[in-house]
């Protein structure tokens, strides 16, 4: 049975910056579950994929990255809906900001991998909604009080991950079942 919990920001942190990767923890993580959510391949060489860079190394068995993409694959499988994503603990700025660089990541991996697979209505606006966030800045003068505002935005996040994941990787093994 895989380990569901995902690893701790900074170990994801210094893994990346070990192989001098240009990408956040969150933008990382944020392309990990683009590219699996659009149904890319679970390969060794998952990072120089999801990166589109193949001279970066497989990480490690039991390193940070390796249980960041083993965590974040039994995630998206889980049936009880327990996707999370990798934000800094940190105060309600920053955690937007990472937010923000999550759904940027996440847009790049999905459409490394999508290859025009059909999304349903609703997963068509999902991925219009990632964008408009991916776009989004945290305003200089926000006092940072609005919090509940960004659990709102977590959450619908985790579900239009989940919806996306379902339209193309769910629905094509449940048709494929049942040929």
């Amino acid at each position: 049975m895989s380990d569901n919990r995902l690893p701790d920001w900074n170990e994801v942190a210094q893994a990346a910056d070990r192989l001098a990767l240009a990408s956040t923890p969150a933008e990382l993580h944020g392309a990990l579950c683009g590219w699996l959510a659009a149904g890319g391949a679970d390969a060794p060489d998952w990072l120089a994929q999801v990166l589109a860079n193949p001279d970066l190394p497989a990480p490690q068995p039991g390193d940070a990255l390796d249980r960041l993409h083993g965590a974040s694959l039994a995630q998206l499988d889980d049936p009880g809906l327990g996707f999370e994503l990798l934000l800094p603990e940190t105060d309600v700025l920053a955690r937007a900001e990472a937010l923000f660089a999550w759904c940027r990541g996440f847009l790049g991996g999905f459409g490394l991998a999508v290859q025009g697979k059909a999304l349903s209505d609703e997963g068509q606006e999902a991925l219009r909604d990632l964008a408009s966030l991916a776009s989004a800045q945290v305003a200089e003068n926000d006092d940072g009080s609005d919090e509940q505002a960004l659990v709102e935005i977590e959450e619908y996040l985790r579900m239009a991950v989940l919806l996306l994941h379902a339209d193309c990787v769910l629905a094509p093994r449940h048709r494929q079942r049942l040929h």
